[in-house]
């Protein structure tokens, strides 16, 4: 039988969940580079001794996905294709006696914040003068930007303040050294993310200090596109909009989940607004930002939720035609609020539901996208794939958006990374198709 070589100190990253969770494997990736360790991310055939899992713990579907994965690696540990099996993250956070007493193969489980502590059992050092240094995942021209961790809002349905604590900002100083970190090693987008962009400032500085962030940030020489995702709505900073208004590397774009709309589910749920005032701040968001692209995410069959409250939604994604929208069913968490609710809601209807939403928005997206045909953008382009060329606009973030797609021809080269005026020619309801204007 061929025995397996396994190569010293390399490690194997595996990340799950969302892109605060990929911040989180780069930092640590960096850290490792800074130690000697070789390292990789998701490697498909990997010679590492050593993988960590960052595991998501949001809902039921995230929860399995993350227990499947240790599962699979505790297996290769046990038929000695691995030396040591470390997991970290959320899951990890909020479940670790219960991990540990069930999947006693991994040789430690560390929460979110243990980032110190895991790399000590490594017998790694953490480098504190490391701010900023991140081994990247994704393609060098763009990058997940975290400016807080944690979260002080008291949502209902929601596990995040369980398993990221309170709310935390990042010093703006050290923003602004990471923002130039990144330029220097190609990237050209940040994605500004946290579970409360609007809530910035107010733990560090006693105020809210994103509009000052983003001037601050669109100051840096050399980043050409600055994107914001996970704003809330509660007590929104408006001032924030006017920067956004003002500054050209600044993507008239918005990611913020609403939830829901009638007022028996926003009290419900604890989100702290009102029907009527939510309607008011979407009004406002476009007046004071014309032709921004607004992104929201739903919640449909959250306990308590009637056949009124539903169809008060759709009236809502209907008259709002945001022009990007996603769609959860209900997730029953334990230790949260919703949690003491019944379940009431069956899990046919929550889909059904669901389901309704998206056709609504299905056409909405189609109707956006046919507008532009005719029009010319920039667009940052991500990869070459299928024969096209893929990119995006300012109107659209990765893996969750549009994408422009351009044939790829032998007269034409596109470099990943690189920017060029489109002209629109086509639309379905999820692409655009274009021609460079030459």
């Amino acid at each position: 039988m061929k025995v397996r070589t396994l190569k010293q100190n390399k490690v194997n990253v595996i990340t799950l969940g969302c892109s605060k969770n990929l911040v989180d494997s780069e930092v640590l990736m960096g850290q490792l580079r800074a130690n000697d360790f070789q390292v990789t991310h998701e490697a498909k055939k990997s010679d590492a001794n050593i993988v960590i899992i960052n595991t998501c713990g949001f809902i039921d579907n995230a929860k399995q996905e993350s227990i499947d994965t240790i599962l699979r690696y505790a297996d290769e540990k046990e038929s000695g294709k691995l030396e040591k099996l470390y997991v970290t993250g959320c899951l990890s956070q909020r479940y670790k006696d219960e991990l540990e007493e069930e999947i006693p193969q991994v040789d430690a489980y560390f929460g979110t914040l243990e980032l110190p502590q895991m790399l000590k059992v490594l017998e790694a050092d953490y480098k504190k003068e490391l701010v900023g240094e991140r081994l990247l995942t994704t393609p060098k021209h763009y990058a997940y930007f975290k400016i807080a961790e944690g979260c002080n809002r008291p949502c209902s349905f929601c596990a995040i303040p369980l398993m990221r604590g309170k709310h935390v900002d990042r010093p703006m100083e050290d923003l602004v050294t990471e923002a130039k970190r990144l330029v220097g090693m190609g990237t050209k987008e940040l994605i500004l993310i946290a579970q409360d962009l609007t809530y910035y400032g107010l733990q560090a500085y006693g105020e809210r200090k994103l509009p000052e962030l983003l001037e601050r940030l669109s100051d840096v020489n050399g980043v050409d596109w600055i994107r914001l995702q996970y704003a809330y709505p509660s007590q929104f900073p408006l001032a924030a909009l006017d920067v956004m208004r003002e500054r050209d590397n600044i993507c008239r774009y918005l990611d913020m989940p609403l939830q829901h709309i009638s007022d028996n589910m926003l009290k419900t749920m604890r989100r702290g607004i009102t029907s009527r005032r939510t309607k008011e701040l979407v009004r406002e968001i476009r007046d004071r930002v014309p032709g921004i692209a607004l992104r929201t995410t739903l919640i449909a069959g959250h306990p308590g939720e009637t056949e009124q409250d539903f169809e008060e939604l759709c009236e809502f994604v209907q008259e709002s035609k945001f022009e990007r929208l996603g769609i959860f069913t209900y997730s029953h968490e334990e230790n949260t609020h919703s949690h003491t609710l019944v379940d009431d809601v069956p899990a046919e209807v929550k889909q059904e539901r669901a389901d309704r939403i998206m056709e609504i928005q299905q056409q909405i997206s189609l109707d956006y996208n046919e507008s532009r045909v005719g029009q010319t953008y920039k667009v940052l382009f991500d990869r070459l794939e299928g024969g096209y060329y893929v990119g995006r606009t300012e109107f659209d973030s990765p893996e969750v958006d549009n994408e422009v797609l351009v044939l790829a021809t032998n007269d034409l080269h596109i470099p990943q990374g690189s920017f060029a005026n489109v002209h629109i020619t086509g639309a379905s309801d999820f692409d655009l198709y274009g021609e460079v204007v030459r």
